[in-house]
């Protein structure tokens, strides 16, 4: 096989390739043994007719298509590989020549990993992010675990509050029409919460038991469901229950029941000490995500947007995995939160941009001043892996390896000794 290659425009190159007739002829021979197998010919039982009688009736172009299919993804690959050239795109091909007998000549028009032109990344002034630990820190975390663990009493009388849990029924109505999805009987709510269609959640506060009362709403713009999108709807609301969070004290009794301490200034203590390894961590990340940023904004490159495309595509599937993991689908979370796909990934856009131009930067970075990840780096990342997972290291290499992902692992670490690299080489104001 002979693979030439031209670019054609910034981040296209044009692969001219021609495969050996010998090969063509291969092809030939397994495309026949393909279709051979789905032809009726009189006389003949299936996938029994001669190759020469099949050529008469049917002709030998008729495996043409086939044994491109056959020939074209190994040798596209091995052209890409042969020229060190990264796709980050599907490609453009166009058959030149196929025929019995002759070579097979194709070109590919593909868009590649754009070329990085470096600012300065060494000595970059990077502000420092305090790490200290205030009481107000302390407190608030204190008043998250109090709402873990509180206790709902169900309340006979008196208005719901913010905060509170409430159980309603609602029926939606847009122009006096009953609407699908709008209705719901002994709904729990907790208000306060931001999980209906804003405004809702304000206007149950101030409700009683029993109470019946219409809710008046818009619904986003931007709503999942465009025949709502921008209405104006009235919900019929009725309260059946309130229920109310109470508080435990802060006292030793809450330290024991939610901690090896025995007293809450034990507790506290230790609740600092973590928080304080917290900051610290996210320090470090805040330290790492500036440097990183100033050496990108130093650097040019332009992006081709299928790299953004993919990432973005990365980004909402890694985003309907953790909704998963809470429990949510990704149809619930467009219901509560207004929102469609689409608005989804537009909002995702600038973050997948950054992500793919700060990849980019790191990688001619690494380039530039022979970062890699070695051996040693990979076996110590799989150890730190096997900890994590709870299964043997050589069980999660040969996982990686099996599934293609083992070079992803190197990358991933070679970005972090590039990230490291930079800040070694910065100064902290």
């Amino acid at each position: 096989m002979k693979a030439t290659w031209e670019k054609i425009d910034k981040n296209i190159v044009s692969i001219d390739v021609e495969v050996e007739a010998e090969q063509v002829a291969q092809a030939l021979d397994q495309a026949f043994k393909k279709v051979v197998q789905k032809v009726n010919v009189p006389g003949f039982r299936k996938g029994k007719v001669p190759r020469g009688i099949f050529e008469s009736r049917f002709g030998i172009e008729s495996l043409y298509q086939d044994a491109i299919d056959i020939l074209l993804p190994d040798a596209y690959s091995d052209a890409v590989k042969e020229n060190n050239l990264q796709p980050v795109d599907r490609p453009e091909i166009d058959v030149e020549q196929f025929a019995k007998g002759q070579t097979f000549k194709f070109k590919a028009k593909v868009i590649v990993k754009p070329e990085v032109t470096l600012g300065d990344y060494k000595g970059l002034e990077v502000e420092a992010v305090a790490s200290e630990v205030t009481e107000e820190e302390i407190a608030a975390e204190l008043e998250r675990l109090q709402q873990r663990h509180a206790e709902l009493s169900v309340i006979e009388e008196g208005a719901a509050q913010n905060g509170d849990i409430t159980v309603i029924d609602f029926d939606g109505y847009v122009d006096g029409e009953q609407f699908e999805g709008g209705q719901s009987e002994r709904y729990s709510l907790e208000l306060g919460s931001g999980s209906f269609i804003p405004g809702f959640e304000e206007q149950v506060v101030g409700m009683q038991i029993g109470d019946y009362k219409d809710v008046e709403v818009t619904f986003p713009e931007s709503y999942h469901a465009e025949n709502l999108a921008g209405k104006q709807a009235v919900f019929k609301v009725k309260l059946h229950e309130i229920k109310r969070k109470n508080l435990p004290a802060l006292d030793d009794e809450f330290a024991k029941d939610v901690s090896e301490f025995d007293t809450i200034d034990e507790y506290k203590q230790d609740l600092s000490a973590k928080l304080k390894e917290r900051k610290d961590k996210e320090a470090e990340q805040a330290l790492e995500t500036a440097v990183v940023e100033k050496a990108t904004a130093a650097a040019d490159v332009e992006i081709p947007e299928p790299m953004i495309v993919t990432e973005t595509d990365y980004m909402v599937k890694d985003f309907e995995n953790r909704l998963r993991m809470q429990g949510m689908n990704m149809d619930l979370y467009f219901q509560f939160s207004g929102q469609n796909e689409s608005v989804l990934r537009e909002q995702m856009r600038a973050d997948a941009e950054k992500r793919v131009r700060n990849n980019l930067v790191l990688d001619a970075i690494a380039k530039a001043e022979g970062i890699a990840a070695t051996d040693e780096d990979l076996t110590e990342e799989l150890e730190n892996l096997s900890k994590a997972y709870n299964r043997p290291a050589d069980e999660l290499r040969e996982i990686f390896t099996k599934n293609g992902n083992i070079d992803s692992l190197k990358e991933d670490v070679a970005l972090r000794k590039t990230i490291k690299f930079l800040l070694e080489n910065s100064k902290t104001v």
